[in-house]
């Protein structure tokens, strides 16, 4: 897990103006700055947000209503790089917002905008701009390229000046760069009450400052960062200066049926509770040795109930210093209850961590010590951790600890009813939310030195996929509906695999296998064909390479245009981009349809003069494609009634010797002849020599053919057809069939888009186990992680992606 640069946290300083040149985004954030949020993928964000089902949740209610209104402008933009939207209180305590952000020529769009208004303002020479959307107004100028908009206009103005707030900045360097948001915070902001459940754990006295960056996908939230008080006992995160974390075990004694837990650790019990004396401002606490030999103590949350767990490092000590409080209530599960006599020991030496007073019975199990004051609680604790029923062994248990440390200063472990607490309580809600998905969150702090590390997780329980099942990995909603069928590309870092797909408004979005949108790009006009990847420089980076009517782009992973595309064209571009590597040395060629006319270029953007074919009889109407075969070269595509076999040069290489009307099917390689059909629906293959075999597989003239080397596959009507083998198919209309080659199997899939079905056949042209599944388009199939299991891409609604995982 990812930790913050030391030495940086080291060298805080407290908060002050300081008056030197601004160069960053963070320079410009007003004065009493209460909170800032910092994305550097807007349109990623806008898309978490959006496709999160907590988010969703969190969105009826008063609190989240009230600000997506007050950041309405925010609709308006279009930045480039890094945003941030800062919260401003100001000496009336009311709360203003600004944006901030590096200006473009295209970063404000109101063209359009019936519902939009405006008019500019002087101040000192400089100029201000007023804008009305929807009745909501706000202001902005421009400072040294930096774009300055705020809900007051004082902001604004003063944004001219030359002043920063130097620990917001300290704090922001901490973020990454690389998330979607982070957020850095004042503890005393309001915009968070509390972590916990505990009303005495207020957020305002835990600390002074958050800096978290967050991971927000479809059912699950992580955050990950730093939080950091002024050195002195006014918060609390600094009652564990001087201890070093200790491992959480807590959970190992917890019902699986309570509502959570509570867990602080500590190496010294003695620094520990000297620091919480001088917090809570006690001239003393109580004197007791049932401490001394403690690593970790917890409160158990279980209804309106309580019971505080001491977790012993030496279980003998523990039991000498009980000596005096050995009179037995009972025995469960040969477990002995003991009375205890002093019920507010907890409370008094270990507030606000611990508030409960009423610890009246006392059982001893392994080498923990439970206090509680419900008889019926200690009998549950008890059963529970006799039959292994316990959170410590629950799968969504062991499911959250690979998002935390197994050591902290302090954890909270939340199921669905402290959650839905904490959540209400933040968002000063009521209102009811369905949580009960989310079987367990966390979040803990770490103390290290003067800061500690925070680490939190909101996550839904995913139910294991069992053998031969499919699962849905996420289901993401695009802003727009899709334009094609979105594809799998190589993530040349993780050697897994990312999305990409396009929109109507003609945008490109890479998406990462977690269902997180890594840019948008428009493009001008639809992406033809299947997308290629390329390594331009040969340095196993790998480039998206495609042609649109009007342009051939090449597009690094992060969304930039590769020098010296796009390349653009005066006539229409007719096939989708065929890319050329005859020698598999990276030496790549490629192709451009025009009508009749094909273009070779170099990945230059040159034309190659070696290639002379200029022109066909009529128009091509499939893409051209390159074949090796007995060391030659063979480039092939069709017209209406011709099919050309070229070499590398442009030169015809073989000439078939037939005369047919060719349907538009695509010219594949199967059992090393050249195969298509015809309009009629027959099957034609040519060898090497030109010599051509006409077979008729009583294809309707609306047919569709696939083939690999060694299988063919037909769909005609509703009959598909792998391998000789027919498959009554239900009537609809069916995509195009596709076949995939993947861990040694051959897997062939068709999409019924009326019924919106999925099939997926083997070679034997047997159903995989339970298909058909939904979806509405032809699926990428392939592996996008390291195990074994597949995964399948496709659409649902018209503007949804769904992943599936096949187990």
């Amino acid at each position: 897990m990812r930790y913050f640069c030391f030495a940086l946290l080291l060298t805080f300083l407290s908060c002050s103006n300081n008056k030197t040149k601004r160069s960053q985004l963070i320079h410009f954030i007003p004065q009493h700055t209460i909170a800032v949020l910092k994305t550097g993928n807007i349109e990623g964000l806008k898309s978490d947000i959006q496709n999160s089902d907590l988010i969703q949740k969190l969105s009826k209610t008063t609190n989240y209503i009230n600000l997506e209104q007050q950041l309405e402008s925010l609709a308006l933009l279009e930045p480039e790089g890094e945003l941030l939207i800062c919260f401003t209180k100001n000496k009336n305590d009311s709360l203003s917002y600004s944006i901030i952000t590096k200006h473009h020529k295209n970063l404000f769009k109101t063209d359009s905008l019936s519902n939009y208004t405006e008019e500019r303002l002087a101040y000192k020479n400089k100029t201000i701009t007023k804008s009305n959307l929807n009745n909501n107004t706000f202001y902005s100028t421009v400072v040294d390229s930096i774009f300055f908009a705020s809900s007051s206009q004082q902001l604004v103005n003063a944004a001219f000046s030359n002043s920063y707030n130097q620990t917001f900045e300290k704090f922001y360097k901490t973020t990454n760069k690389n998330k979607s948001l982070s957020v850095i915070m004042k503890t005393d902001s309001a915009f968070v009450k509390s972590f916990f459940i505990e009303d005495a754990l207020r957020f305002k006295s835990f600390s002074n400052h958050f800096a978290v960056d967050t991971d927000i996908s479809q059912d699950e939230i992580l955050i990950n960062g730093i939080t950091k008080a002024s050195d002195s006992s006014k918060s609390l995160i600094n009652i564990f200066k001087g201890n070093i974390p200790q491992e959480n075990q807590i959970q190992k004694i917890t019902p699986s049926n309570s509502d959570g837990l509570l867990s602080f650790t500590f190496n010294d019990i003695h620094v520990f509770r000297t620091n919480l004396l001088k917090f809570n401002k006690k001239d003393s606490i109580p004197a007791t040795t049932l401490f001394d030999n403690l690593a970790e103590i917890g409160v158990i949350y279980h209804g309106d109930k309580r019971a505080v767990v001491l977790n012993a490092i030496d279980i003998l000590a523990t039991k000498e210093a009980l000596l005096s409080e050995l009179n037995t209530l009972g025995t469960y599960r040969q477990v002995q209850i003991f009375n205890f006599s002093k019920p507010t020991l907890f409370s008094d030496s270990f507030y606000p961590l611990v508030t409960f007073n009423k610890a009246t019975k006392y059982c001893l199990i392994d080498n923990y010590v439970v206090f509680a004051n419900s008889m019926e609680l200690l009998q549950n604790i008890i059963a529970n951790y006799q039959n292994k029923t316990t959170l410590g062994e629950r799968a969504y248990f062991k499911t959250l600890k690979e998002n935390l440390s197994d050591e902290s200063s302090l954890l909270l472990l939340a199921k669905p009813s402290i959650l839905k607490k904490v959540l209400q309580d933040n968002m000063a809600s009521n209102s009811a939310m369905a949580l009960d998905e989310y079987k367990l969150s966390a979040i803990q702090f770490i103390y290290d030195t003067n800061f500690a590390h925070v680490n939190g997780v909101i996550k839904k329980a995913k139910i294991k996929g069992v053998q031969n099942s499919i699962t849905e990995t996420f289901n993401i909603k695009l802003e727009a509906a899709l334009l094609n069928n979105p594809q799998f590309v190589t993530n040349h870092v993780t050697r897994g695999k990312e999305i990409v797909v396009q929109d109507v408004n003609n945008n490109l979005y890479l998406i990462s296998s977690k269902g997180k949108i890594l840019w948008k790009k428009e493009l001008q006009g639809p992406v033809l064909g299947d997308i290629e990847q390329i390594d331009i420089y040969r340095n196993g980076k790998l480039q998206l390479a495609f042609a649109t009517p009007k342009r051939v782009y090449v597009i690094d992973r992060n969304g930039k245009d590769v020098s010296p595309f796009p390349k653009r064209f005066a006539d229409p571009i007719t096939q989708p981009l065929s890319v050329f590597d005859y020698e598999n040395n990276k030496n790549y060629r490629l192709l451009v349809t025009q009508d009749k006319k094909l273009f070779m270029y170099d990945v230059g953007g040159k034309i190659v003069s070696g290639f002379t074919f200029k022109s066909a009889n009529n128009t091509i109407f499939c893409q051209p494609k390159h074949f090796r075969m007995g060391g030659k070269d063979y480039l092939t595509f069709k017209t209406e009634d011709k099919l050309y076999i070229l070499d590398r040069r442009g030169h015809t290489r073989i000439v078939p010797k037939t005369s047919s009307k060719f349907s538009e099917e695509a010219v594949y390689l199967y059992n090393n002849k050249f195969t298509t059909t015809t309009s009629a629906g027959n099957l034609i293959t040519i060898d090497t020599k030109g010599n051509t075999a006409i077979t008729n597989l009583n294809l309707s003239d609306k047919h569709h053919v696939y083939t690999t080397s060694k299988t063919l596959v037909t769909l005609s009507d509703n009959i598909l057809t792998i391998k000789g083998r027919p498959v009554e198919l239900e009537f609809g209309t069916y995509s195009r069939p596709i076949i995939f080659y993947l861990n040694d199997k051959i897997y062939v899939s068709v999409t019924d888009v009326q019924a919106q079905k999925i099939y997926l056949f083997d070679s034997q042209a047997k159903s995989i186990p339970n298909f058909p599944v939904y979806g509405s388009a032809q699926i990428d199939l392939g592996n996008i992680d390291k195990d074994r299991n597949l995964e399948f891409v496709t659409t649902g609604d018209d503007n949804t992606i769904i992943l599936y995982k096949m187990n």
